[in-house]
Parts: C-alpha cells; structure tokens; sequence
C-alpha cells in the first residue's frame, strides 16, 4: 500500500517562505512522477509543480519563479519550496505520485493546508 504523508504547512504573512515535504512508503519511486497540486475553496484542484524520475520539472505558470520542486530517490521524498508566497496561493496543498507507464497507480496525500495573510 502506497502511503504519502505531508508536512510544513502553515500560516504566513505575504512575501514570506515555505517548504512542504511528502515523504512516500510502499513502493520505490524511481518510475514515477512526483507532485503537488492545490485546491482553493470553491474551485477546482490544480496542478503545482511536478517532477520526474529524470528530474525533469513543469509549473503552473503563476508560481513560476517563485516555487522550486525538488526529489530525492533515496530517501522517497519530494518537497515544494515556496518563495515570495501571495494570498492567492492560499490553498489545501496534495502530495501525488503517479507512474509513467501505468497511470492507475496514482496516489495522493490527504493535504496540508497553506494560508497566505497579513
């Protein structure tokens, strides 16, 4: 059983940093996609930031800049630094990992919420 558990969420004022971490047990990562998506309240989730087992990374164009994804293999990680944070990026932050190959296999974390206010 693929579990994901996340940390590092919280309150912060605008401009300010963050960092979430995901760490994943029950499965050896090396042909999956790592992620984060975010879900504000009253739209619809949307992808953050993902990275693959190449290390390869795409983002959402509004965090461009700003957020930084990384992975670590060994240690079954992936992490989400989060610069200059805005209001707008408050949001309940998910985990992901998704296999290339077989997209079934797609697991999510149960969330950590993010607030960005003054």
């Amino acid at each position: 059983q693929v579990q994901l558990v996340e940390s590092g969420g919280g309150l912060v004022q605008p401009g300010g940093s963050l960092r979430l971490s995901c760490t994943v047990s029950g499965s050896t990562l090396s042909s999956y996609r790592m992620g984060w998506y975010r879900q504000a309240p009253g739209k619809e989730r949307e992808l953050v930031a993902t990275i693959t087992a190449g290390g390869s990374t795409n983002y959402l164009d509004r965090v461009k800049g700003r957020f930084t994804v990384s992975r670590d293999n060994a240690k079954n990680t992936v992490a989400l630094q989060m610069n200059s944070l805005k209001p707008e990026d408050t949001a309940v932050y998910y985990c992901n990992v998704r296999h290339t190959f077989i997209p079934t296999l797609n697991y999510w974390g149960q969330g950590t919420q993010v607030t960005v206010s003054a």
